[in-house]
């Protein structure tokens, strides 16, 4: 039995259909599917990096004006950014007084954790050592008072919080901590603590 032409040529579609979206529509459906995925993925990076560019190099100096204030003690800090929630530094001081709580030199290392909604900002903690030179004032029976030289190495843990201005070059921050002297010398306190109410930059 012969096939008229048009029923030939519509079988034919029909046919072409059928392969077209069983086979040819999945593949293109899937694949389109995986570009746009890509393409928010990378959109998203993209702008990620955009926002956090704004936030400025890693280096960090900073002054204790509150320090500075309360015993004229010189004391400056150092703090560089590995990531944006983390960072180590190093801090220190000098302090006309010997006999002072923290004696009048001490310099030591800290290491910080940030959980600000923006990078290198807000609430963090903190663990630090300290080395520290100073006098204490003996008073003995039947004596006149003496001075007694010591140098110590304390650790502790510490608490603060940072802001920053919009373009993160300019910061203030305000910070304490309380530490143990691991090797206390005579007449010398078992504990110590720091403080600080400090302004500096980012470079």
């Amino acid at each position: 039995m012969n096939t008229s032409p048009i029923y030939k040529i519509r079988y034919h579609s029909l046919e072409q259909d059928l392969i077209y979206h069983t086979h040819i529509e999945p593949i293109y459906s899937s694949t389109m599917k995986t570009l746009l995925v890509i393409s928010f993925f990378l959109t998203g990076v993209f702008a990620n990096a955009q926002a956090y560019s704004r936030f400025g190099t890693e280096h960090e100096i900073k002054f204790n004006i509150g320090h500075f204030l309360v015993n004229t003690t010189i004391e400056g800090s150092y703090e560089y950014y590995f990531t944006e929630d983390t960072s180590i530094g190093g801090t220190v001081y000098f302090n006309g007084n010997p006999t002072g709580s923290n004696g009048n030199f001490g310099i030591g290392p800290n290491l910080r954790a940030y959980f600000g909604y923006a990078p290198k900002s807000g609430f963090f903690a903190e663990a630090f050592g300290l080395y520290y030179t100073g006098e204490n004032l003996l008073k003995e029976r039947n004596l006149a008072a003496r001075n007694t030289n010591y140098n110590t190495t304390a650790i502790g843990l510490g608490l603060g919080r940072k802001w920053s201005t919009y373009n993160q070059k300019l910061i203030f921050e305000i910070n304490g901590g309380l530490g143990r002297n691991i090797n206390a010398q005579e007449n010398q306190n078992t504990f110590m603590f720091r403080a600080g109410l400090s302004i500096g930059f980012r470079f």
